[in-house]
């Protein structure tokens, strides 16, 4: 088997198929040694698991879930990389690569395919579409063990920040609503090649099975959350009376009842303050 951890290599299996890395689909190919074992591990691969993964390259990541997961399941929108992925991965008849955009595929069934096997995912997610991979997963409700990503340093930090702080964002409280981040390990830009212009982290993310705070409509939730974090310089006053096309009159007396100070900005709240106010707006009498 290929050490696709060598540059060298790497560089030499795309002159071999005659393939260019292409930047609009955030191709960077890790070629750290240390980081692909360790993000496998740390996602929960073993004998008895399958594992879903989101753009696998040229199958760095893919040979490592492989050699320990009993099923492996890759998605890839390239299809000009299959060459490469069918000579690094000739040794492995566990690998099962379903060629499409993640975003628009059926997710049952890709479920589907690892029968009754508890199911992983673990992927180094392209920058560029990062928050819509992780939405979907999420959103979907499937049945996973656990999501471990490789993304922006950046995004890794707002993704696991806490709520309350400066640092949240809509996507720190939609993560939260679904899942408990943590943040793993970072990994330097020059670990890739060709090397990203910031630094990268690995989060993993454990699913709910329950939602960590009682809300009645979670529509209505993740229109405050969006709605609060939009402009988020402004007020939650005049923030939310934008979003929810509510006036400042209508919506004062509904943050007081939610005991939310109007002239409050959306980091200074926590998932709790977020559901209060969406259960106000929710219940008859309110308007949403």
């Amino acid at each position: 088997m290929a050490d696709l951890s060598n540059p060298a290599v790497v560089r030499a299996l795309l002159a071999r198929h005659q393939l260019r890395l292409k930047k609009g689909l955030g191709q960077n190919f890790l070629v750290n040694p240390g980081v692909c074992p360790r993000m496998a591990q740390a996602a929960g691969a073993g004998p008895e698991v399958g594992a879903l993964e989101i753009g696998p390259g040229i199958g760095v990541l893919t040979t490592q879930l492989a050699e320990r997961c009993q099923k492996v399941v890759a998605v890839e929108l390239d299809q000009s990389l299959a060459p490469a992925l069918e000579e690094t991965l000739q040794d492995f008849s566990n690998v099962e690569i379903v060629w499409g955009d993640f975003l628009k595929l059926d997710l049952e069934a890709l479920l589907g395919k690892f029968g009754d096997l508890p199911v992983i995912v673990c992927a180094n997610l392209p920058y560029y579409i990062t928050t819509p991979i992780l939405m979907r997963l999420l959103e979907s409700r499937l049945p996973l063990q656990s999501i471990t990503v490789l993304l922006q340093k950046e995004t890794a930090q707002r993704i696991c920040a806490t709520l309350p702080s400066r640092q949240a964002g809509a996507i720190t409280a939609a993560i939260a609503w679904y899942s408990q981040p943590e943040l793993l390990f970072t990994v330097s830009k020059g670990s890739f090649l060709p090397a990203p212009k910031v630094d990268s982290a690995v989060v993993r993310l454990t699913l709910r099975r329950e939602p960590p705070v009682l809300v009645e409509d979670e529509v209505m939730l993740f229109r405050v959350i969006r709605g609060a974090f939009a402009q988020r310089r402004k007020t939650l006053l005049n923030g939310l009376s934008a979003a929810l096309e509510l006036s400042k009159v209508e919506l004062t007396p509904l943050l007081v009842q939610a005991e939310v100070d109007p002239g409050a900005r959306a980091e200074q709240l926590d998932l709790e303050a977020f559901a209060r106010i969406a259960n106000r707006l929710t219940r008859p009498g309110s308007q949403s």
